[in-house]
Parts: structure tokens; sequence; C-alpha cells
């Protein structure tokens, strides 16, 4: 048994379920329906695979090696997390709340995931770095790593659609209006203050570089 391959298994589990703004963004689609939740699921699959792809290609290299892309990266990644929690916190003022919010099909949920994925920086610099050190001595490289990437979509592919169908079973009682509004409340702030975060690393470390 490949020792090494359980041990990537088991870190790459714990960074896909890691909660963040991926999770957020199906937690939040999954309390508009079942196939906004697993669209949005398999969205931010698909982000982790252009991430896993991008550092088996080796572009990730050169968002490490360049850091004013890198910093744009993160700057839209954060405004867009900020624009989604904005837009969760503006519904709470109007007449229904972001759960009764245009049910347009499977569309936007499946961009929004993408989106919220494809636009971290951090994931395939994190996966660049990582996936090299479970590389055995003497193999060859590019199919263990293409398989280490495969595990990783894998995970997200069972992780998040599992979160995605757990909320819609709870829907019952999350779909509530009370509950709705509260649940969108919760979103909506935890979306913004990841976008402000993300907002604010790239800047501040402007100003840590100009003193």
């Amino acid at each position: 048994m490949d020792a090494q391959l359980i041990a990537f298994t088991g870190v790459a589990a714990g960074m896909v379920a890691m909660p963040g703004a991926d999770f957020t963004v199906v937690v939040r689609n999954a309390l508009v329906s079942r196939r906004a939740g697993v669209a949005s699921a398999l969205g931010v699959a698909g982000g982790l695979l252009l991430h896993t792809a991008l550092a088996v290609a080796g572009v990730a290299a050169v968002l490490a090696a360049v850091p004013a892309l890198f910093r744009a990266l993160q700057l839209l990644g954060g405004a867009y997390v900020l624009y989604l929690g904005v837009r969760s916190l503006r519904s709470l003022s109007g007449p229904h709340t972001v759960v009764e919010d245009a049910r347009s099909g499977s569309a936007r949920p499946l961009r929004q995931g993408f989106v919220t994925n494809a636009l971290n920086p951090k994931a395939p610099v994190t996966f660049l770095s990582l996936l090299p050190q479970f590389v055995p001595d003497g193999s060859a490289a590019l199919p263990r790593t293409l398989l280490l990437a495969l595990i990783v979509v894998v995970l997200a592919l069972v992780w998040f659609p599992a979160v995605a169908l757990l909320v819609d079973r709870l829907g019952r009682w999350l779909r509530r209006p009370r509950a709705a509004r509260l649940v969108a409340g919760v979103t909506g702030t935890a979306l913004t203050v990841l976008g402000v975060v993300l907002l604010l690393e790239p800047l501040l470390a402007l100003d840590r570089g100009a003193a």
C-alpha cells in the first residue's frame, strides 16, 4: 500500500473540507434549491480542477514569481467574494431573502462556485508546493502528479455535493422565513468578512513592501 498516497489523501481532504468562501457559497446556493447547491459544488470542483491543472503545468510558478500578478488575482477574488456577501446582505432588506431569490436554473450557481474558487490564486501555489512532496524519488513525476491532482478533484466532487445535499435535507427548516433570513445574514456576513480579508491582504502586503 502506498503510504505517501494515503498521507496525501488525508492532507488534501483536510484542505478541501476546510471552511471558507467555497463552503459558504455552496451552503448559500443549496438553500435556494438542491440543484443550485449541487451546481455550485460542481463549480467549486471545476475551479479545483483548473488549479491542479495549472500546478501540473507549472503555470502556478509564474504566479509565485510575479507578485503583481498574484496580488491582482487576489484583489479580483476578494472583490468577487465581497460582492456575493453584500448581495446576500442586501437581500435581507427586500421583500424576500436570497433563499427565495431568482431560481434561474444551474448556470448562475455553477458560475459562482467556479469563479469563487478559480479566483483564489493561493490554491495553485499551494498545490505547486504540495504535490512534489508526494512524488517518490525515482518515479515519473507527471503521471504521479496527475494522480494526486485527480484525488483532489474527486475529494471535492464528494465533499461539496455532500454538503449541498445535507443542507437541502435540512431545507424544510432552513427555508422558513425567519430561519432563512438568519442563514442569509450569517452566510452574507461570512462572505463579506472573507472578501474584506482577501482584499486587505494584498493591500497590506503592498504597504509593507513600500515601507
